[in-house]
């Protein structure tokens, strides 16, 4: 494989993953596992003479919306696993079916774990393999989880997993690159690495779950770090098998509504989620709003939070990305997408309605009743002694509640302050506390006060 052969990768920070576009040599392009926005993919293709030629999927994806439909109606063939029962059309490859790319080789490998219908794509040249794409079956110091199919079927997956990677992968040569969709930053696996790539040796000296001495230990040892996942997972796969709605790689925009129009959608069941940064909702917003910030985790956490079946409509203030904001909540399959406040909460506050605002200390002095709604890991990994834990997504659920007694004041913390606002948010339309959010996180108050931070045991 030649230098113009080497995979191009397209990360999503937010999500954790990553696609790639391999160069044909042809003047055609191969895209692995891309994601809704098709624009991303041609732009990096035209800007390398290429067209795309071939999208190929690995598994029904749980956590985005797969963007070979997209490409597909732009001329590209797409090639995924028969067992998927994708509806749209598409080549369905089965283990060991190849496919003739100019003059290198695609070969399927049937590696389920992750999901039932999962495939590796082999990249050969010249029967030489020179690039493995592992989907979730092998990622940089990980693997995928197994438990988003049925909980019935967690460890029967998983089982299968072990399988796979010491049937089909890593009987494969040390040098091979390794190119997975899952990373650092992904609900679909924990890799506590940043590193997006690897070779089959790599993880054959360094991977934990590879070093596991039998089929049982590596089961006991990936079922034991399974950490919360967002509910969106659970619908995503079949939104992929049957094939999303086509929206073009254009920009997209969000309808601008009046005030009285945003109290109208309110009325009628609709979500309001204020995108701005964290001190501008902090300043003002519009009861019963939930604070998302904008930034590459907003789609996670939309996803996370709100109702997909409910029409959703956003706060914003100048200078922030729209078509981001637009394309996250597409990318989590959200299609409800009512619109923005037109002149954002000085339009808001100019027709006399009413306004709620937050408190912000700082985390060095947080103080009280301290709430810390990071994932379960981070809290184990050091907080503030004493403080109380809820997972932000826990907080979504009708009934939940952070301590015992509603009335008494609380500081709410995770790492920065993002993820706080939010949790605030959500407690603020419980009503009954008062409530502030801390900018910061654990070590910032670990320093400043000379003292360790409580480690669980």
């Amino acid at each position: 494989m030649g230098e113009s052969a080497i995979p191009l990768l397209l990360v999503n920070e937010g999500l954790g993953n990553t696609s790639y576009l391999v160069d044909l040599g042809d003047r055609r392009a191969l895209v692995v596992d891309p994601e809704r926005d098709p624009g991303p993919y041609l732009a990096a293709a035209e800007a390398r003479g290429l067209t795309v030629a071939y999208t190929a999927e690995t598994h029904l994806h749980a956590d985005f919306v797969s963007g070979s439909r997209e490409l597909a109606a732009r001329g590209a063939r797409v090639l995924a696993p028969a067992a998927g029962g994708i509806e749209f059309g598409h080549r369905g490859l089965r283990d060991g079916d190849e496919v003739g790319l100019c003059g290198l080789t695609l070969r399927a490998l049937a590696t389920p774990g992750h999901t039932p219908e999962h495939l590796a794509y082999l990249l050969l040249d010249g029967g030489r393999p020179v690039a493995l794409f592992s989907g979730g079956s092998l990622l940089v110091g990980a693997v995928a989880r197994t438990d988003l199919i049925d909980p019935a079927r967690t460890e029967e997956l998983a089982r299968a997993l072990w399988r796979s990677l010491h049937e089909r992968i890593l009987g494969l040569p040390d040098g091979l690159p390794v190119y997975p969709t899952h990373g650092a930053g992904s609900f679909c696996a924990a890799p506590a690495g940043t590193e997006r790539t690897t070779t089959i040796g790599a993880e054959r000296a360094g991977n934990p779950l590879l070093a596991a001495p039998s089929e049982d230990a590596f089961v006991r040892l990936l079922l034991g770090g399974l950490g919360s996942y967002p509910p969106y997972f659970l619908r995503l796969r079949e939104v992929n098998r049957q094939g999303p709605a086509l929206y073009g790689p254009g920009p997209a925009a969000l309808a601008a509504l009046t005030a009285d129009d945003l109290r109208r959608l309110l009325g009628a069941g609709a979500t309001l989620v204020d995108a701005r940064p964290v001190g501008s909702f902090a300043a003002g917003h519009v009861p019963g709003a939930i604070s998302i910030a904008l930034r590459p985790a907003f789609g996670t956490w939309l996803g996370w939070l709100a109702d997909p079946d409910r029409p959703v409509a956003f706060v914003l203030e100048p200078g922030q990305d729209r078509a981001d904001l637009v394309r996250q909540a597409r990318n989590i399959g959200f299609e409800r997408l009512a619109g923005e406040l037109a002149g954002g909460m000085p339009a808001w506050e100019s027709a006399g309605l009413p306004v709620h605002r937050t408190r912000l200390v700082p985390a060095t002095e947080a103080s009280g009743t301290v709430l810390d709604v990071r994932q379960a890991a981070e809290y184990q990994a050091g907080h503030l002694p004493g403080a109380c834990h809820i997972e932000l997504g826990a907080l979504a659920r009708p009934g939940a509640r952070p301590t015992r007694e509603d009335r008494e004041p609380l500081t709410v913390m995770c790492g920065h302050g993002e993820r706080a606002m939010t949790a605030a948010s959500l407690l603020a339309r419980q009503g009954g506390r008062d409530l502030a959010v801390a900018i910061g996180g654990p070590g910032d108050w670990a320093a400043a006060h000379d003292q360790p931070l409580e480690i669980p045991r």
